[in-house]
């Protein structure tokens, strides 16, 4: 049995975490090679000392002295994207587990297929930005993308041992927990404040993933990270609420069978398949419980109510610039949600304009024009949050 050799890109954020207590559970497995991190150096200091790695990035380079001074003077610290580059270019690894937010994973991860390393992603922007160029470029180098999301890791599971592609395949089923408001009433999704759209019902995760998840804008984004992963049309790619988080996903076949698969809600066990894949692997992880668990509950998405799946429908079926544009704009929307600058509703409102103001153009492989639209939404959406907060005399 194969161990991995990882470099965690984002190791202080959930997912990084999750990764490093795999590493922990199956040390015969998988082997921490390097880490890197946003700007968080008293956490990454400490995982520097837990993993012996000898090699660090950090991507905010005003803090890459006060790293250098906590980790010592036999730790390597690197810094900026270039940095992160050079980490997902690691002569010591055969993985690199991407789980930065934002563009920032973008460079690194394509520094990785270059380098003809494997890739575990759990960032969706990597996808659902440039899904047009990462997968023929890792198909190309001949290296292996395993999804970490656990609704896209539970597809990769389903669809394991299938032959025919996505001709065998009728949909793809992504659960949503449906977030805090799943059946609140449209009409009282205006007052929402920032603190109860981060109260998950399952999961604990970062800020932003977490309001993505309240406003459905998270699963929007996974239908169009699963288009590309599984190659399949994103007229097949849909969306089921199941807000006990045990089914992962489902897919149906063109026969009516499905195939669904079931986990506790706990990021270890995508993160421990992707690293160990093809093989299964004992650990100490909780197993269900089923009849304890005694029902499953699924229902159909609200949306009209929430958009988010809509607009991503519609990013994913014209393709080109138009993802990225949806992603930057959400983002900015936001976090000017969190800073009380637009209301919840406004952040899909924000989206939709700035969709419906751009022109989408097909990359032809260049990198530079998914980056160039991204800047584009990014100053339009701030534009319409200006606009809504002077129109509103206040919040948005």
């Amino acid at each position: 049995m194969k161990k991995r050799r990882v470099v965690i890109l984002g190791s202080t954020g959930s997912i990084g975490t999750s990764a490093l207590k795999v590493a922990r559970d199956i040390p015969e497995r998988m082997e921490v090679v390097g880490l890197a991190a946003g700007s968080s150096i008293e956490a990454l200091a400490r995982q520097v000392a837990e993993t012996g790695v000898k090699k660090v990035a950090i991507f905010d380079d005003s803090k890459a002295d006060a790293l250098r001074a906590l980790v010592g003077s036999g730790v390597e610290v690197v810094t900026g994207e270039e940095g992160l580059c050079e980490m997902a270019r690691m002569e010591a690894a055969d993985m690199v587990l991407v789980s930065i937010v934002g563009t920032a994973g973008l460079r690194p991860t394509l520094a990785a297929i270059e380098a003809g390393k494997d890739l575990a992603i759990a960032s969706k922007e990597v996808l659902v930005m440039a899904g047009e160029i990462v997968m023929p470029a890792a198909k190309k180098a001949g290296i292996k993308v395993l999804p970490v999301d656990s609704e896209h890791n539970a597809i990769f599971q389903c669809l394991s041992g299938h032959v025919g592609g996505a001709e065998q395949v009728s949909r793809l089923i992504l659960t949503a927990s449906g977030g805090p408001f799943r059946t609140l009433p449209a009409n009282e999704l205006e007052a929402v404040t920032v603190e109860q759209a981060l109260q998950h019902p399952t999961w604990t995760m970062g800020t932003k993933i977490t309001i993505d998840s309240a406003t459905l804008f998270n699963k929007g984004l996974e239908m169009i990270e699963a288009r590309w992963l599984f190659d399949i049309p994103m007229e097949k790619v849909d969306v089921v609420v199941h807000p006990q988080s045990v089914v992962h996903s489902l897919v149906e076949f063109r026969d009516g069978s499905m195939l669904a698969q079931l986990s506790s809600s706990d990021m270890c066990f995508p993160i421990q398949y992707a690293v160990t894949w093809p093989d299964r692997v004992d650990n100490s992880l909780q197993s269900l419980d089923l009849a304890k668990l005694a029902s499953l509950k699924f229902e159909a998405p609200r949306w009209d109510v929430f958009p988010a799946l809509g607009l991503a429908r519609r990013a994913g079926l014209e393709g080109g610039t138009l993802p990225a544009v949806f992603n930057a704009a959400n983002e900015v929307a936001v976090a000017a949600f969190l800073d009380g600058r637009l209301s919840f509703p406004g952040i899909w409102k924000t989206v939709a304009a700035v969709m419906d103001a751009h022109r989408a153009e097909s990359p032809q492989g260049d990198l530079e024009v998914i980056l160039r639209a991204d800047r584009w939404a990014r100053q339009e959406a701030e534009r319409v949050v200006r606009s809504a907060l002077s129109s509103a005399g206040g919040r948005g």
